[in-house]
């Protein structure tokens, strides 16, 4: 068993990011990961969504972290390569007597030193937004809004951190956490996952839904989670431009509302719906839930048809309260808990990461910089994201970039190449690398080659490779006994 300084659980839009932050510093570092993939927790159903800080109270560490997030997100998006765009947000209201509100979320959020905020009526909204529904009286306008890939996000970062000598483990789902004080060191760790052990002085739960059954195996017992369903559906690319902004309602004391989401891949979004539920795997989608995030989604933009929706799919937000936790344990001397990362989880993850850093030194971490830290990496090509000219150089260059295999996102073999070299298993790691099967037709014309690509270069047979991990396969093996 080798012996890590630092293992952080969970392999999500956090855990990498701390991880990334982390391999800055000449330490031995471990992320464990449940799923065959990274981003497949709470990180796969993230709507990509840069907050500005302008829906969370200036009390809360959210909301600071927040706002110092949407400010480290742009460097990060540079250095690795991620296309990251400030759209905008807008925070409509529809009655003159909602202005207030909107008002009294401008004050919370200058409080917290959000930037570039202003009211906007009826004259600016009808020039700049002009699918919107003719009855908004008024919105709250912050510039700093953006959008993101959260999976390509996490999966850039991961590779970043690994180039800095991170180590990072997938389906090695923690199963146990022993606890042993040692004269020479302190405290240390074993960690048993269900098909390896290692060793740690410190322990980053990362573990995002699963954080309090995490933080349980090291008897560490003092919050819970409590998964809120968000059911969110997905528009035709032909709807890229139906909006300008990210466009919000009011909000309510437990959700955003129902937003009109403009996403980093064209694709245009709209959800979630917010319901506390039971189960942590509960991805199901309903009826009720369509039809209140398109009646809410029609309410400001009236043009939005049943037939633009191309995919539902729901996700499961971490819930622990109102607030994150993010805490070094004193019951159990190098045990932090970061829990609870649900909105704006995304946008704070950067901030969470330096907070991780400071609480690890805090606590007899030496945190001493490496002279050489790869902080950039080189950008990956994406055909759906360049001009037709360059993909010709391209194509000169490497006769596999013209071989298109998904001929809705307009990617490549190569590209499909490129991303199993990058470390995806599965057809979902794919998909979110590269966004193949993600069109209209759900990988109707293209699943099959990429099937076939992949089980050539990982050397697997066909009904082996799955779409997300075990259990998911897509062709039946045939057996002698059938």
């Amino acid at each position: 068993m080798k012996t890590y300084d630092v293992i952080v659980i969970g392999a999500g839009v956090v855990g990498t990011a701390i991880a990334r932050e982390l391999s800055r510093y000449k330490l031995n570092i471990a992320v464990l990961e449940k799923e065959q993939e990274l981003a497949f927790g709470v990180s796969k159903s993230n709507s990509g969504i840069i907050h500005p800080g302008t829906q969370n109270h200036p009390d809360s560490l959210k909301g600071r972290l927040c706002v110092k997030g949407n400010k480290l997100i742009r460097r990060i998006a540079r250095q690795l390569g991620v296309d990251f765009k400030e759209v905008g947000e807008l925070i409509v209201v529809f009655k003159e007597e909602d202005i207030k509100q909107l008002l009294q979320l401008k004050k919370q959020a200058q409080m917290l030193g959000v930037p570039k905020l202003k009211i906007v009526k009826r004259g600016w909204l009808r020039k700049h937004e002009p699918n919107l529904f003719q009855d908004a009286v008024a919105a709250l306008y912050a510039q700093t809004a953006g959008i993101i890939s959260p999976y390509r996000l996490v999966y850039d970062m991961a590779e970043n951190a690994i180039a800095n000598g991170v180590e990072i483990f997938t389906q090695q789902k923690v199963i146990g956490i022993i606890s042993k004080k040692k004269a020479c060191c302190g405290q240390a760790f074993e960690i048993n996952t269900s098909s390896e052990k290692f060793k740690t002085r410190y322990i980053i739960n990362a573990a995002g839904l699963y954080a309090d059954e995490v933080s349980a195996l090291a008897g560490v017992n003092n919050f819970s989670i409590k998964p809120r369903k968000g059911e969110e559906f997905i528009l035709d690319k032909k709807k890229e431009h139906i909006t300008r902004h990210l466009l919000f309602p009011l909000p309510s004391e437990t959700s955003k509302g129902i937003l009109v989401i403009k996403t980093a891949d064209g694709n245009p979004m709209i959800g979630p719906t917010a319901e506390d539920c039971d189960e942590k795997e509960d991805l199901s989608t309903s009826e009720e839930g369509f039809q209140k995030v398109l009646s809410n989604a029609q309410r400001m933009i009236p043009s939005i048809k049943e037939t633009d929706i191309i995919a539902y799919f729901a996700g499961l937000r971490p819930v622990a309260g109102d607030d994150f936790i993010i805490r070094h344990e004193e019951s159990l001397p190098g045990f932090i808990n970061v829990a609870g990362i649900q909105s704006p989880g995304l946008t704070a993850a950067p901030a969470i990461a330096l907070m991780v850093c400071g609480i690890l030194k805090s606590n007899g971490l030496s945190m001493e910089k490496k002279q050489l830290f790869h902080s950039c990496r080189k950008k990956t090509i994406h055909l759906f994201d360049i001009p037709f000219s360059r993909t010709a150089k391209l194509i000169k260059k490497d006769p596999a970039y013209g071989d298109v295999v998904c001929r809705c996102e307009m990617v490549s073999a190569k590209e499909i190449q490129d991303a199993i070299e990058r470390g995806a298993k599965t057809l979902d790691g794919i998909k979110f690398r590269t966004r193949a099967q993600a069109g209209r037709c759900h990988g109707g014309f293209c699943t099959t080659r990429i099937m076939k690509i992949l089980s050539k270069s990982t050397n697997t047979p066909i009904p082996k490779i799955t779409k997300k991990g075990a259990g998911s396969w897509v062709v039946k093996e045939n057996r002698s006994d059938d």
